[in-house]
């Protein structure tokens, strides 16, 4: 009778993390040119709207749409011409049957415990704190556990350094990785802690482990993290609060935050998502990111941020102009965009390379790679990975996460940053 109660409890906890989203709904619209596209931008930003993917002319954009902005959505749509369909009326049954999934994914692997390390399962931030600790506690000679700051919230965001030759190593490059910048995109999660598992636990690859140092952080942005698996499955941004009265709206999109073009393409509106902050650099996690990159100043060879979704390897500029190495990042990138395609599933897209504007047809400051790239790391990218693509009777691109995807989501991005790695040491 108690486990029977547990259960019934444990659903209505379920359910009512997910109230917030009744009534919202997914839609689809397919502009069909460069000024539709646009156009397309532009109403979503006036309306508010979280784009969950940019329309560009091969695909069409996604929009996750309250109750209450459904109508003017509707009605702006048919005012410019542009069609669209919804694609999921009804949110919470995908969210809860994530839920399901996922917590059935992990009681089994629990269950079989044959390894420290599950690829069925998305972890918590203490979960991910402990797996560091274990890591930097039982191979103590070529990893150390670095506390690289607090968040807003007051979480201590933890990465590791990996290195067989002591990472004092000042002719050694180092590539550096991180995920869960965005708080929402959970999938990002399995390839870094994937990555630090084939450069510690399970070496395969040892000439990316000998001829590189690696910085591994895989949560970027804990409190969104958080709150994304306690109250707000879709939240972006970090948790800054007294960015305006009454704290209404809250947090700062952290890759938006970074001192690259701060503010010429991102909103100053605290409600949206894409809200750059006060100012550049302002964020606790964001200064963590750039803290790591200036201790290894010179060395930094290739900078990976991990995103979701959309099957791309994007490079700068995000105010559409180009790097300086455009040509060689491009190569950088089809090399690994190769590697992942060979592995990938079937009915997962190409993965698509290129520019941020280029492919992803609208503009962003402050983003990550950009800094990056602008503080002398040659090979600076940012990935998307694929979204889901099927769930329950939907078929739609999305942050929602099947545990079945996970262990290949993690060897496919692997497999692209090993060929990475390899194109990096072969031009240095």
């Amino acid at each position: 009778m108690k486990s029977f109660l547990l259960f019934c409890l444990s659903l209505y906890v379920v359910a009512a993390k997910h109230e917030i989203y009744d009534g919202y709904v997914v839609y689809e619209a397919y502009p069909k040119s460069i000024d539709e596209i646009e156009l397309l931008n532009d109403v979503a930003n006036e309306l508010g709207l979280d784009i969950w993917s940019h329309a560009n002319l091969d695909k069409p954009g996604e929009f996750f749409v309250s109750e209450s902005q459904k109508l003017p959505f509707e009605d702006t749509m048919k005012s410019i011409g542009i069609s669209y369909k919804v694609t999921v009326e009804n949110i919470r049954e995908m969210l809860e049957l994530e839920d399901q999934k996922l917590a059935a994914a992990a009681t089994s692997s629990r269950n079989s415990n044959t390894s420290r390390l599950s690829l069925d399962e998305i972890y918590t931030v203490n979960q991910v704190n402990h797996y560091l600790a274990d890591i930097a506690g039982r191979f103590p000679r070529v990893t150390r556990l670095v506390n690289g700051g607090s968040s807003v919230e007051g979480r201590t965001i933890q990465y590791l350094e990996i290195s067989t030759t002591g990472i004092q190593n000042t002719r050694k490059p180092v590539i550096v990785l991180q995920s869960l910048l965005h708080a929402r995109e959970w999938v990002t999660l399995p390839p870094a802690l994937y990555a630090i598992h084939k450069l510690v636990v399970d070496v395969t690859e040892s000439d990316v482990l000998n001829n590189f140092d690696w910085i591994i952080l895989p949560i970027v942005n804990p409190d969104g993290y958080a709150w994304s698996h306690s109250n707000a499955r879709f939240w972006r941004k970090n948790r800054r609060s007294g960015l305006m009265i009454g704290n209404f709206c809250l947090g700062v999109d952290l890759n938006r935050n970074f001192n690259i073009n701060w503010g010429t393409a991102s909103s100053s509106n605290v409600c949206m998502d894409t809200f750059h902050g006060r100012g550049p650099n302002s964020e606790p996690e964001t200064q963590v990111v750039v803290n790591v990159l200036n201790r290894f100043s010179g060395r930094v060879a290739m900078y990976i941020d991990l995103h979701s979704f959309g099957s791309m390897i994007l490079y700068g500029w995000g105010n559409g102009t180009l790097a300086p190495n455009a040509l060689s990042l491009n190569v950088g990138g089809v090399r690994m965009a190769q590697a992942i395609d060979a592995v990938k599933w079937p009915q997962k897209p190409n993965y698509r390379v290129g520019n941020i504007v280029a492919v992803l047809q609208y503009r962003a400051s402050g983003g990550a790679s950009d800094f990056a790239q602008a503080n002398g790391i040659p090979f600076s990218y940012t990935y998307e990975l694929p979204g889901l693509l099927g769930a329950g009777s939907n078929n739609i691109n999305s942050f929602l996460v099947d545990p079945s995807f996970i262990r290949q989501a993690a060897v496919e991005t692997w497999a692209g940053i090993v060929a990475g790695a390899r194109h990096v040491w072969n031009v240095l």
